[in-house]
């Protein structure tokens, strides 16, 4: 194994289908290690020409690519290499080739080790389980792990098997919302790759809508953020990574939901919803995991995630909650950088476990 530290931008381009065979090779890979949603990416969020890109990539005796970290070097007082993919991304992580991960991981770690030299690494919302914490247990140097982001999650069941983690009254209400969407005529189907684009485009206009005057996750709403799901999802539709979901009554799209895919999970990533459902009462929840459950429980997946938020009304599907985990890695020299984040990352935890329990004693 030999490992190799690539800056340029035109060879990430180039990579593209190396990255793909690794990516499919690693069991633990989310589309959000994928090459299509990576370099879309580096391409709307990245700073070219900067030297900030930093692939770090091991390759056999043959060339063939056997891991894959992908990061970017973040300056300010904080010196890190962190993952690519950003906020927009719920799963950060590295990528392992199974079938030798173990020599794969230790070349893998290796290099890390010297490029941790003069910047933290800083890896966020690593699933458990993630290939990235095969380089954290063989980490020579100070470390640390912590908790990140909470994500919710269910059995990739059908409905009715969903509806039994239920109490019985709660179930029934389900089953009558699920009625209603029937006789309002709102019915699904699933969006050719050809039709992406124009699906995409009718989402985010019918996302701007639903959250017109409400409080919003405001980057869903810029261009770059546009332009990246445009370039990401027409190549993850159509290699099975995603699939789009059109929901209509008669000829009127009503709403646009985009599920990302492994072959162990699908994850909700966005939706839009036209604000006409809410004036039928119709509960848009009820109908997008309707749809999304009976179609990932035929593919033998074991999880359908709710992804990153522990909103309210997740909680009425009893679902199981996973703690996503930051991995902190350093050598002597930028161990303070390690201490500075950690203690950083813990204050914040503090402050939004105050805020949290404030919210509750108004409520009460």
């Amino acid at each position: 194994m030999r490992a190799e530290l690539c800056t340029d931008e035109q060879e990430f381009t180039a990579l593209g289908q190396a990255w793909e065979r690794l990516y499919r090779r690693c069991g633990t890979a989310t589309p959000f290690q994928s090459h299509a949603w990576l370099h879309s990416w580096w391409t709307s969020y990245g700073t070219p020409g900067r030297g900030r890109l930093r692939l770090v990539l091991v390759r056999d005796g043959d060339g063939e690519l056997r891991a894959a970290a992908p990061l970017m070097r973040t300056g300010g007082p904080l010196p890190r290499l962190v993952p690519l993919g950003g906020a927009i991304s719920d799963y950060g992580d590295v990528l392992l080739d199974d079938e030798h991960a173990d020599r794969a991981a230790d070349a893998l770690t290796r290099t890390l080790w010297t490029a941790a030299r003069t910047a933290l690494i800083d890896i966020r919302e690593v699933r458990p389980g993630g290939a990235a914490g095969q380089v954290y247990a063989r980490w020579p140097g100070p470390r640390r792990q912590m908790a990140d982001s909470v994500c919710l999650e269910l059995p990739a069941h059908p409905m009715d098997e969903l509806l039994t983690r239920m109490p019985s009254g709660r179930a029934r209400r389900i089953q009558t919302k699920i009625r209603k969407l029937g006789e309002l005529g709102v019915e699904h189907r699933f969006v050719r790759p050809d039709e992406v684009d124009s699906a995409l485009r009718t989402m985010l206009d019918l996302h701007r809508l639903q959250w017109q005057n409400r409080k919003v996750t405001a980057e869903h709403l810029r261009p770059r953020f546009h332009e990246h799901l445009a370039r990401s999802l027409g190549p993850l539709v159509r290699s099975g990574d995603a699939v789009v979901t059109e929901f209509r009554a008669g000829t009127d799209v009503l709403a646009v939901d985009v599920t990302l895919l492994t072959p162990r999970l699908a994850g909700n990533y966005l939706y839009g919803a036209h604000p006409r459902l809410r004036e039928w009462k119709a509960d848009i929840a009820t109908m997008l995991l309707h749809a999304s459950a009976d179609h990932v429980s035929r593919d033998g997946r074991q999880v359908l995630s709710l992804l990153r938020g522990a909103e309210p009304y997740k909680f009425r599907w009893r679902p199981d909650t996973v703690v996503n985990q930051r991995l902190l890695l350093a050598r002597r020299r930028t161990a303070p950088l390690l201490s500075a984040v950690a203690c950083e990352a813990s204050a914040r935890n503090r402050a939004r476990e105050l805020v949290r329990r404030r919210k509750g004693a108004v409520t009460n």
